[in-house]
This record gives C-alpha cells, sequence and structure tokens, in this order.
C-alpha cells in the first residue's frame, strides 16, 4: 500500500513539473498576510465593545516609589484562580511601565482600628490605600478632611462597584471609599431540608417562588417545627435557632434605627420591624439559650434538630462540612410589610480609601483600575463559593437576590449609641412604644457626638 501511494506521489509531481515547463516563469507571489487581531475583528465585524468608561492610558513615572496597602489582612494578590493571575499579569506590565514597587501591610484587627487612625489624625498615614470600616470613618475623619473623595476617578463600572462609591461611602455628596469587590455580604436563611422532610412541612422555596416569604410565613413556619416528637414535655426540635435577629428584621424591611445625623426610631418602617422582634420575642418563638456565647445559634443549628438559622455564607463551608448528612438550604431573610424586595445587610461595611497625605490620587487609582482590568471567566460575583457550597440553583438565584439588594444600616458609626442595651430590653418584652420614648434622646445624643 505505501509503495502504491508513493508511485501515485510520483506522477503527480512529474505531472506538476510538466505544466510548469509549458508555460512562462511565474513571478513569484507573497503569501497572504495574515490580518491583525483588530483587522480581523474589524472584517469580521466581531469586535468586542469598548469600555468607554475606561480610563485612557497614561504615562507617568513614579520614581521607584513604593505603594503600600493597608488592611487588617494579607491583600497581596494570589494566583489562585484565572482572574487573580490576570491580575498579577496586570501588576507586573504596570510596574515596569510606571515604576514602582508595591507593599501589602498587615495590622492585626484588634489593634487596627486605633493604629490606623490614629496615624491619619497625625498626617503619617500607614499607607497610600487603606482600608477603613465606613463606621469611624465617615463622618469622622471625612468631615476633618483626611480622606481624598474619588468619584472622578471609579468611572470605570466593569471594575469598580459602584453602590460602594456613590451609595454606601458617601458623605455630603462625595465618594470617599472604592473597591473592585463586586459581590456583597451575603446573608440569610440556612435551613435544613432534611429535617424540613421529616416534619412535613411545606418546603420554604415554594413561599419564596410564590413571593409569600415574609414575616408572617416565616413565624409560622417557625412555630410549626417547634415540636415536642417524643411526648416527654419538652421541644425536641426547633423552628429557628436564635432570638438576636434585629439587625435583619431591620433591614428586611428597609428600616434603620439611624439616618445619617439622626435617630429613626420613629420612623413606620422602623417601628414595624422593631414590633416584629418584640412579636418573636414575647411568643418565644426562637430557640432558648442555653447560656453559650454568639455561636450558640450556629452550634444548635448544627445539631440537626433545628430548622432555620439566620446566618451569613461566609459560614457555608463549615456549615456543609459539619452537616454533611442534612441536605442544606438557601432562602432570603424573608420580606417585611414595607420592603419592596429580598435584602442582605451590613452594619460595618469597609472599602479602601486614600488618605489626603498620599500624593497624587490620580495615579494611585489608575494603578488600581489597571490592575483589576480583566476578562474574568466568571458569570458573576461569589460564582465559585456559590456553585462550590450549594447543590440547589434555586438556594444560588436567592444567594445572587439578596446580594443584589444589600443594605447598609449606620448605628455602629456611634460609639455611644446604647444599642445592646435597647436590643436587650426589646427582647425582654418591653413595650416599643415605651423603648422609643426612653431610647430617642440617648440615641440622638450619641449621634450628635460625632457629627458636630
Amino acid at each position: 500500500m505505501r509503495k502504491n501511494k508513493f508511485m501515485l506521489l510520483s506522477l503527480v509531481c512529474a505531472l506538476m513539473l510538466l505544466i510548469a515547463a509549458c508555460s512562462s516563469a511565474p513571478t513569484a507571489q507573497p503569501e497572504p498576510e495574515t490580518p491583525a487581531p483588530q483587522e480581523q475583528e474589524e472584517q469580521t465585524g466581531e469586535a468586542e465593545p469598548k469600555n468607554e468608561l475606561s480610563t485612557p492610558e497614561m504615562d507617568f513615572d513614579m520614581g521607584g516609589r513604593t505603594i503600600k496597602v493597608v488592611a487588617w489582612w494579607d491583600m497581596e494578590i494570589t494566583d489562585n484562580n484565572p482572574d487573580n493571575i490576570q491580575r498579577i499579569e496586570n501588576l507586573e506590565a504596570l510596574k515596569k511601565k510606571h515604576n514602582f514597587e508595591i507593599e501589602y501591610v498587615s495590622i492585626d484587627f484588634g489593634e487596627y482600628q486605633e493604629k490606623v487612625v490614629a496615624s491619619l489624625m497625625a498626617g503619617e498615614p500607614l499607607g497610600d490605600l487603606v482600608r477603613l470600616g465606613k463606621n469611624y470613618a465617615i463622618p469622622a475623619l471625612t468631615k476633618q478632611d483626611l480622606l481624598w473623595p474619588v468619584d472622578d476617578y471609579v468611572k470605570n463600572d466593569k471594575v469598580f462597584n459602584q453602590k460602594t462609591t456613590k451609595e454606601y461611602m458617601q458623605y455630603e455628596g462625595k465618594g470617599y471609599g472604592f473597591t473592585e469587590d463586586k459581590s456583597s455580604f451575603i446573608n440569610g436563611i440556612f435551613y435544613n431540608r432534611t429535617l424540613m422532610q421529616e416534619l412535613g412541612l411545606k418546603p420554604l422555596q415554594e413561599y419564596v417562588d410564590a413571593d409569600e416569604w415574609n414575616w408572617d410565613t416565616f413565624i409560622s413556619v417557625a412555630k410549626q417545627a417547634n415540636q415536642d416528637r417524643n411526648n416527654d414535655g419538652k421541644l425536641d426540635t426547633w423552628g429557628l435557632a436564635q432570638t438576636g435577629l434585629l439587625e435583619p428584621i431591620l433591614y428586611s424591611n428597609e428600616a434603620s434605627l439611624t439616618k445619617e445625623d439622626k435617630q429613626n426610631l420613629e420612623d413606620p418602617k422602623t417601628k414595624e420591624a422593631l414590633n416584629f422582634l418584640s412579636k418573636l420575642a414575647t411568643e418565644k418563638v426562637g430557640r432558648a439559650t442555653e447560656g453559650g456565647d454568639w455561636t450558640e445559634p450556629a452550634t444548635f443549628f448544627r445539631q440537626g434538630n433545628t430548622l432555620m438559622y439566620s446566618g451569613a455564607m461566609y459560614e457555608v463551608s463549615g456549615i456543609m462540612t459539619d452537616m454533611q448528612d442534612y441536605d442544606i438550604g438557601f432562602v432570603p431573610f424573608p420580606k417585611g410589610p414595607s420592603a419592596s424586595a429580598y435584602h442582605s445587610g451590613e452594619s460595618r461595611y469597609q472599602a479602601l480609601t486614600i488618605p489626603k497625605a498620599a500624593e497624587n490620587p490620580e495615579q494611585l487609582m489608575y494603578i488600581w483600575e489597571k490592575i483589576n482590568e480583566i476578562d474574568s471567566v466568571y458569570e458573576y460575583p461569589e460564582q465559585s463559593t456559590l456553585e462550590t457550597n450549594l447543590a440547589d440553583e434555586a438556594d444560588i438565584n436567592n444567594a445572587r437576590t439578596v446580594a443584589e439588594g444589600m443594605l447598609v444600616l449606620d448605628h455602629n458609626t456611634f460609639p455611644s449609641l446604647p444599642f445592646w442595651d435597647f436590643d436587650a430590653e426589646l427582647k425582654e418584652g418591653v413595650s416599643v412604644s415605651t423603648l422609643i420614648e426612653k431610647y430617642k434622646a440617648p440615641f440622638q445624643a450619641a449621634i450628635d457626638e460625632v457629627y458636630q
């Protein structure tokens, strides 16, 4: 067979030589050039749309300056996913082009606020990009003009989280914080689907699908799960792992205890939230404490005999590891009567800032933008975490829904605000009207202490 193929190839070659000999010698023709990628896109009409909000290329030399990035953890980019590999490549190219180095400074969380604030007040910040909590940065630091406003530098919405600058880190119409992190603090209700089925309860997801997952159905489900299944006169399954739910109840009704420089206890939405927490307490809906610390509700849930636990997504890996014999689901915290959507919430929001003592903030922001200007392999924020830990598509969608609606509460801005005293009396059953009258003046005094 090989011999026949060789003979056929020889005949073809001889025929081609004969044809060439019978014609005039041809002029050598250059091979067609392969168009450059940009030319190919223009020819095919398949060019990716340009990001009009990307900052045009800048040309500057930082003279070997070391940019210090300060946080309570090491923010150095690790090559643990394709997105970060792109960021590292971008950073190396930027360092070479603009002549700078970068250093990541990590300070223990327990002493972070004190050290960082003291350095800013002294005009000697510990870094050029400093992560700050909103609760102690705004207005305490912004009203003293210690931070650069960054509104003009975060227009690239494919890099910067617009809510951070335009909503969460605002002071007197300007934004003082920024982040490339598009994810939100996700919290809601983890629930034990295995226990739910054992108790014969209606699937919680059906309430969500029918837009009926509200405070009333939440209480109803929790009470149904409070059962004495062995008839010994004591509960052995519970519906809700905890009673301390003031913050999630507030954000689930789009309410708050404080609003900028005013106490907000008399707002109708806030009153609704306080009355609901009072109802949970007086009707003893949640599982009673056994004298444990703040981790007790999570411990209760892990025992497998409690249906629902109000928790945060950073706990999901531990929950799944500790409860491998159970099917765990996730739904939003139930919607309050005045809410327009499901929400997650955070009361100690934090973001990067630039101290006023740091030179050339426009160059710092440009570098941060270009480090993070990547083609992400992920379709949405936290995709890897959610898809790794949540097996059900509905659970993932619930998490994404509450993330999109994240709200930030401000009451932790005021060190003297008697939050825990207020919360304790509310859970003890003191009437809401009595509490409002008792605490509205101390709340306002605590606010005035910071703003005035």
